[in-house]
């Protein structure tokens, strides 16, 4: 991944304002430390900064089509691109490609199926193309928003588009997050969703329907194996996160089996990567996961206090105050450090499972299969604002890429189209959250994992990495915001106002980097257990007024729930 910005139909195109471009550019180089671009048009400028992945020798950007009258800015990853090229090749046989580039397909694209190329590529990708034969641009983002995208509108109607927030905040009156699955074009003005898979058809249907699709397991392990797979794609090294839970492990196993069959010129052995508080379940676990499967693990240890001390760091780079969020990013932020010291830049991860699966400890409580579906459906379209948003950003603070399989867009389809009567979670049947995903892998003649990790229950990221993170936090919330800060809180924060003394923490350590209204509005509100939805939090009656987004909240599911509500 990489860092882009774009200023589009500027009124000013002089040396001053390609300066500016580039001074707001510099915002966000910790997402591409290995080299700068910049092409200025005219009153439109692309800036890149760059994370060199395929083809670090040319593949720098700004890239172009063969006559250099299209330049395209991207951040991401384009896995069909080799296909992709063979069809433009096809058309087009004396075509020449100036780099090795996965990204240079989208601008020789363009010139063929101008708005279509955003549903063309499989991948995870945002990007702006400027069009110089008519002076038009496009911009889009990955359909389910993997990659951070925003866009803004300055003082003198220019469109400015940024990977982040922080490059925008300064010079738009008006800016949001990009929604995911849509292009934004000049002609229209205005945004068009491109991406319309079966299920987000069915949840949006009046009356809502539900998918119906019996369970098979091969077809769903296969899918997987190919999502995985094909993240594999490097030329640099790489490595995977390793927790110890079901879905980092999956992603290990299938990646350790594959790089051991292949002729990788990072050699047959995979990285894993893990952190947490001293004797911590993930540490545990993932080590016992790493034996198994031969990895050369890595363990890094952080102290409660080292991650308080990091936390306002943490809230700059990734642009939100959510509460999951941030207590979740804070040991990836620092995992991510480290990992770039070893000279890592990707790294595969098992964002998006619980999504899909309905994986967290309150889809117990879901009434019918009806609701099963709508919530997972919800919590899918919503990934970009937290998993997604702290996947990519706690990582790409340091320079590396986080790459998801579990939301590779066949594997969706194929995930999402089964009947969520199979996932449903029956404790009395032995059907514990994630089942069929389970079962998918559970191949006792050339097992994939150690069947005790297959079958542990679910721990969230901020609780697996110890319990006395989580309770670490609310207690040093709890000695810097006073009973009367909270109490005023609503005067302070009209809108999304903090319940907690560790909400008002955070919403206060974001007011500190991003002042602006337009900035709060960008982070998503409401009452949730156990990373619940607003609307799932009202399946049981017991979670009013006991809301938290950590698993443990989840009372008589959890092994290790809270005994009572906690109090900050």
């Amino acid at each position: 991944m990489c860092g882009i910005l774009a200023c589009l139909a500027s009124t000013d195109d002089g040396p001053a304002m390609r300066a500016r471009v580039l001074a707001l550019s510099r915002r966000q180089r910790h997402r591409g430390p290995d080299w700068s671009g910049m092409f200025q048009w005219k009153n439109s400028f692309l800036a890149h900064e760059r994370l060199a992945i395929i083809d670090p020798a040319s593949g720098d950007q700004p890239l172009f089509n063969e006559d250099k009258t299209v330049s395209v800015c991207v951040n991401g990853e384009i896995y069909n691109y080799k296909e992709l090229r063979e069809q433009i090749l096809a058309k087009h046989p004396n075509k020449k490609f100036a780099t090795d580039s996965d990204c240079e397909v989208i601008s020789h694209l363009w010139e063929d199926h101008g708005e279509k190329v955003a549903g063309m590529l499989d991948g995870m990708f945002s990007f702006v193309i400027l069009d110089t034969r008519d002076g038009t641009f496009y911009a889009a983002r990955d359909p389910i928003g993997i990659t951070s995208l925003y866009i803004g509108w300055g003082k003198d109607g220019s469109v400015w588009v940024a990977s982040e927030m922080k490059c925008l905040k300064d010079e738009c009156l008006k800016f949001q997050q990009f929604p995911p699955g849509h292009y934004y074009s000049s002609k229209t003005m205005s945004f068009t969703r491109y991406y319309n898979p079966q299920f987000y058809l069915e949840f949006e249907a009046s009356p809502p329907q539900c998918p119906s699709t019996p369970y098979d397991a091969k077809v769903l392990r296969e899918a997987f194996e190919a999502a995985v797979v094909k993240r594999m794609m490097s030329d640099v090294p790489f490595g995977v996160l390793l927790s110890g839970g079901l879905d980092s492990s999956l992603v290990a196993a299938i990646a350790s089996r594959a790089i051991k069959s292949s002729d990788s010129v990072w050699g047959n052995k995979l990285h894993s990567f893990c952190v947490g508080l001293p004797g911590s379940p993930d540490l545990k676990a993932g080590r016992e996961v790493a034996e198994f499967l031969g990895t050369d693990h890595h363990e890094f240890t952080f102290t409660v206090q080292e991650g308080i001390d990091a936390i306002s760091d943490v809230i700059q780079h990734i642009e939100t105050y959510d509460v999951t969020t941030i207590r979740a990013s804070t040991p990836m932020f620092l995992m991510s450090r480290k990992i770039k010291a070893l000279g890592v830049k990707m790294v595969l991860s098992g964002e998006g499972s619980d999504e899909v699966f309905g994986g967290y400890l309150y889809f117990h409580k879901a009434p019918n299969r009806e609701e099963f579906f709508q919530e997972t459906a919800r919590k899918v379209q919503a990934l970009f604002q937290f998993d997604c948003l702290r996947a990519n950003k706690s990582t790409m603070a340091w320079g590396v890429e986080a790459r998801v399989p579990f939301l590779d867009k066949q594997f969706l389809n194929v995930a999402m189209a089964i009947d969520p009567a199979e996932k449903m979670i029956n404790k009395a049947e032995g059907r514990m959250e994630k089942y069929i995903l389970r079962k998918a892998f559970d191949t006792p003649e050339d097992p994939y994992l150690p069947a005790h990790v297959l079958w542990r229950q679910k721990e969230q990221f901020s609780d697996g990495v110890g319990y006395s993170w989580i309770d670490g936090l609310k207690d040093h919330a709890n000695n810097v915001v006073s009973d009367q800060m909270l109490a005023a809180a609503q005067h302070r924060y009209l809108d999304n106002t903090p319940r907690t003394k560790e909400a008002y923490f955070y919403r206060s350590l974001f007011e500190s980097h991003f002042p602006q209204k337009a900035a709060a509005d960008t982070v998503p509100g409401g009452p949730s257990v156990a990373c619940s939805t607003a609307t799932a939090a009202l399946w049981d009656a017991a979670w009013a007024g006991n809301e938290d987004p950590s698993g443990r909240a989840v009372a008589g599911v959890h092994d290790s729930a809270y005994d009572k509500p906690a109090a900050n």
